[in-house]
């Protein structure tokens, strides 16, 4: 399962918020949504975040392994 938990803490550090992410950056509210429910993202989204955030991908996501993932 992919955790956003950094991505909050993240954000806790930096001057931005989910108000600047969606006002300022046109991160959409469904988007923050994805993040606060652990739900898929793409590759593209990450990396917006990386680049606003100045930070990197272990910074936004991390991956942790769960008996809920789907079976291979």
């Amino acid at each position: 399962m992919i955790s956003y938990e950094p991505f909050w803490n993240t954000l806790r550090s930096s001057v931005e918020s989910t108000y600047t992410l969606i006002n300022k950056y046109r991160i959409s509210s469904s988007t923050i949504d994805k993040l606060r429910k652990n739900k898929p993202l793409n590759t593209t989204t990450v990396n917006d975040l990386c680049r606003i955030l100045k930070c990197r991908v272990e910074d936004i996501m991390l991956y942790v392994p769960s008996d809920e993932d789907q079976i291979l």
